[in-house]
């Protein structure tokens, strides 16, 4: 997506400000690109939006019920036509508006974290599901096997990430990549841990702590084991999911079911 090597500031207006003697102020360029739009950094913006925005824009950016501002996730805003744009308003607020903006101190991340966000939540980003919801639910629960990991709404097991708001996080793309390469980014607190026992016994699990010295582990029993890393085991840090991939096992139309349940899994308003 081009350089993200910082923020390209707008000289002209830094120009103007040093010649005139007034203290400099500093915007944000219209092509700026943001520069945090991992996952990570999707959970930072919701984590803030929900403490500094929610009032207004209601819990999950969508407005309505008793909130006062309008519904984020629409991919449409009034006063912004792009990321540098939303950081603009984010930080400076609207004029004769109630968004007051958090201010020309706020930090630079966690506005585009917030940016980021508000990009995850848009309804309209990547197409909409062409399967269908409950038919991907059947799957999920049934001949899938799904919920033998991952748990939905308190429902299931806990080996694999919580999905109850799953399609709040992850775009359409993102989903049917984690279907059928799910290898393709694990993230540190999915990595398991394989430990060898002198006479030969293997016992592996989630990786829940680790320091120098010992490690512990969730088994598939959901049991907690903790061991010492210079003790009598073995021990490996596996990095690849375990969760299976599923190009050959799902068809295409099954995929697209489970994509469209997945996607469908979002916050109560």
């Amino acid at each position: 997506m081009g350089t993200r090597c910082g923020i390209r500031w707008t000289a002209v207006a830094l120009l103007a400000a040093l010649t005139s003697g007034a203290a400099p102020v500093v915007t944000v360029a219209q092509d700026t690109e943001n520069p945090y739009i991992s996952r990570l950094d999707v959970r930072a913006g919701r984590q803030l939006f929900q403490a500094r925005c929610s009032t207004c824009h209601g819990l999950n950016a969508a407005g309505g019920n008793e909130s006062t501002g309008p519904d984020l996730t629409t991919g449409r805003f009034r006063h912004a036509d792009s990321d540098a744009g939303l950081f603009r308003v984010i930080r400076d607020g609207v004029r004769s508006t109630a968004m007051l903006g958090l201010g020309a101190d706020a930090d630079e991340q966690s506005i585009w974290q917030l940016v980021t966000y508000l990009r995850s939540v848009d309804v309209t980003a990547g197409g909409t599901p062409t399967g269908s919801a409950a038919a991907g639910r059947q799957l999920f629960t049934g001949t899938g096997g799904c919920d033998r990991c991952h748990m939905v709404n308190g429902q299931g097991q806990r080996l694999g990430p919580d999905l109850s708001t799953v399609g709040e996080r992850r775009a359409l793309a993102e989903l049917e990549t984690a279907l059928v390469n799910p290898d393709a980014e694990v993230l540190p607190r999915w990595w398991t841990m394989k430990a060898t026992g002198p006479d030969g016994q293997v016992v592996e699990g989630l990786r829940m702590d680790e320091d120098t010295f010992t490690f512990r582990i969730m088994d598939a029993d959901q049991q907690l084991r903790a061991f010492s890393k210079y003790g009598g085991w073995t021990w490996e840090r596996v990095q690849r999911s375990t969760m299976p991939g599923y190009a050959d096992t799902f068809t295409a139309a099954e995929r697209n079911d489970l994509v469209a349940y997945l996607f469908s899994l979002r916050s109560e308003p």
